[in-house]
């Protein structure tokens, strides 16, 4: 058996980055194999199969030509000790089948609620495929007609609509997006891709394909129309069970900005539709996988979606469309800033063993090598163990180069550099994996939104954190004098930075009556919160002179405690380091295990964007 630090020099295939491999024009058995042992010669031991826009049509979504080619490149990876995973739709998002729902039966297209205004006493006039909600008065007395109804919303397809490499060309299939919240709808998804995956590939399930992955689901797909909300029928009545009142009189709200507490009463129809979702969708996809030893992963449709992360096995988020960048706010300001957080800390209070990020999609052909690596290194310090590469493609002829770009992989300037990221990668995933967090400090957050004021803060002072859902204040964790117990963690302080929940109160009046809850607002200043959390949690590393650009991960991993510091902005950083409770410690290189000796309490230089490893010797 190896020994941490032979395995930290070698760490297993186990922990590779898997790309997406986009499959985006006619497909050659011979040149899906020679692209997948390039791959490995790389160091990528498997990747994520992803029917892409570009395809022929002959090569249809989940038609036994297509998967004529899957069976190529699964026994492929089953040969080479390879892992797959599979994608659950043709294109995104999840939930269609590629139109194949409702193909099957039109009344599984999408759905919305919508409005009518009324004049006059006059009563609605409905058409077919349309159903009465309720009649309300709005605060001035206008009454109001709310429908559901069939929604104008399509995902995107598989196929270009014409030929040749012009813009004409560009234009893609969109075929119906389907109702993800009538179940109905979803067992009938669940039956066209998942059941037809299980059938043909039962004996690779939990060997070769390790996973499934599902891609930012939305109760609207991608909607042509203005002015709806997400909807299905019956949805009222559901919204009430789960808000604990009849929301009727409050669906005027939704439509109009001078009704009373508009903003209160979207975001709590915007929550219940979140977690009716849980219900129909994710807790469907949870539960088949679990029977079928086939891991759920992917990512919910937003960023701070916490609560959906409960559904997967490996819970996961996605850093698209150049929305964190480095040397810019966004990569601690914002709702994108905590999908980092969010999937890791979803990993530690369910009990998963990975989390995953997709990364780099759609940054565009000036994404650098440097970024890349930037953008891996800020998932990893956030706790990520799983990165999916966004993309490899499978072709870049003509119009494919830019769908979506970039080309991380094969077609990339840096390919013949893959095997240093690929290597370095699989180092600080393995680290990342089967170890034990050291953080005592957890900020709360909803099911459907993370706040990322005080976790800014916490960053830039080298505090480490975990987004903890409220829902387990009265679910699951045990709540005591001493702090919030669970999964394993123990949270000695717990930061509130935005309204809780009703149902977190209990928990929280005794937090607070122990002294364990810091409230955090716009009057705390940084170095108030700062020194009310070390009251109660002793740094663990400290950086003088301060060091605002420095970010700190410990974990303990087969008995060595280890420190992730990353130099998250492009100037040189320069500063003391003391490591509580440490002497002599072991610097390592990430990039190659290179290995030198640090003195605890001595200076510490980083280059821009330099991420490095101390290790306890």
């Amino acid at each position: 058996m190896k020994t941490f630090w032979q395995t930290l020099q070698t760490p297993p295939a186990e922990f590779t980055l898997i790309p997406f491999w986009f499959w985006n024009d006619d497909l050659d058995a011979a040149e899906l194999r020679r692209q997948i042992a390039d791959f490995q010669a790389h160091g990528v031991d498997g990747f994520l199969i992803h029917p892409r826009v570009g395809l022929p049509r002959k090569l249809g979504w989940m038609s036994d030509e297509l998967l004529h080619f899957y069976d190529i490149a699964i026994d492929e990876a089953a040969r080479r000790g390879m892992q797959v995973f599979l994608y659950d739709e043709g294109m995104y998002p999840s939930g269609s089948s590629a139109g194949q729902v409702v193909a099957e039966n039109p009344t599984y297209q999408c759905r919305c609620l919508a409005k009518i205004e009324l004049v006059d006493g006059e009563e609605p006039q409905l058409t077919d495929g349309q159903n009465l909600v309720a009649v309300v008065a709005r605060h001035n007395g206008q009454r109001i007609a709310i429908i559901d109804r069939p929604l104008d919303a399509f995902i995107r397809g598989l196929h270009y609509t014409g030929e040749g490499d012009d813009e004409n060309a560009k234009a893609e299939d969109e075929p119906p997006a389907g109702d993800l919240l009538n179940p109905a709808a979803v067992d009938c998804f669940i039956r066209l891709v998942y059941d037809k995956f299980a059938a043909r590939y039962s004996q690779h399930l939990g060997k070769t394909v390790t996973a499934i992955f599902t891609d930012e689901p939305s109760p609207l797909g991608r909607p042509r129309e203005r002015g709806i909300w997400p909807g299905t029928t019956g949805i009222l009545a559901e919204i009430n069970r789960i808000l604990g009142y009849d929301f009727a009189p409050h669906l005027p709200a939704l439509w109009y900005d001078d009704e009373p507490d508009t903003a209160h009463h979207r975001a709590e129809y915007t929550r219940a539709i979140g977690l009716r979702m849980d219900e129909v969708w994710y807790s469907r996809l949870f539960d088949w996988c679990s029977r079928h030893n086939l891991p759920l992963t992917g990512h919910p449709a937003q960023a701070d979606d916490l609560g959906a992360e409960r559904y997967f096995h490996l819970p996961g988020q996605d850093l698209v469309w150049r929305w964190v960048l480095p040397d810019h706010p966004s990569a601690l300001e914002g709702e994108q800033s905590t999908q980092g957080k969010c999937a890791s800390s979803a990993m530690l209070h369910l009990g998963r063993r990975r989390n995953i990020n997709e990364f780099c999609g759609a940054y565009g052909h000036g994404l650098t090598w440097e970024e890349m690596n930037w953008l891996a290194d800020w998932c990893f310090i956030r706790g990520a163990n799983l990165l999916i590469p966004h993309a490899f493609y499978y072709s870049v002829r003509g119009i494919r180069r830019d769908e979506r770009p970039p080309d991380v992989g094969p077609n990339s300037p840096w390919w013949n550099r893959y095997p240093t990221h690929a290597a370095r990668c699989k180092r600080l995933s393995w680290l990342n994996t089967d170890s034990h967090h050291i953080c005592n400090t957890a900020i709360l957050g909803a099911s459907d939104h993370l706040p990322w004021r005080a976790a800014k803060i916490l960053f830039e002072h080298q505090r480490d954190f975990n987004y903890l859902e409220e829902r387990h204040l009265w679910e699951d964790a045990q709540v005591d004098a001493s702090g919030i117990h669970i999964a394993g963690m123990h949270y000695a302080a717990l930061i509130l930075d935005q309204p809780p929940h009703p149902s977190a109160a209990p928990a929280l009046a005794l937090l607070e009556k122990s002294g364990r809850l810091i409230r955090h607002d716009a009057d705390t200043s940084a170095l108030e919160l700062v020194a009310r959390v070390d009251a109660l949690v002793s740094p663990d590393v400290v950086a003088h002179p301060p060091a605002p650009g420095l970010r700190v991960r410990h974990v303990q991993k087969e008995g060595q405690d280890v420190w992730m510091l990353f130099n998250e902005r492009s100037e040189p950083l320069t500063t003391r380091v003391h490591v509580t409770s440490a002497n002599v410690l072991v610097r390592v290189d990430p990039a190659n295990g290179r290995q030198e000796v640090f003195v605890n309490t001595s200076e510490l230089v980083l280059a821009g964007y330099e991420l490095t490893l101390l290790i306890r010797a």
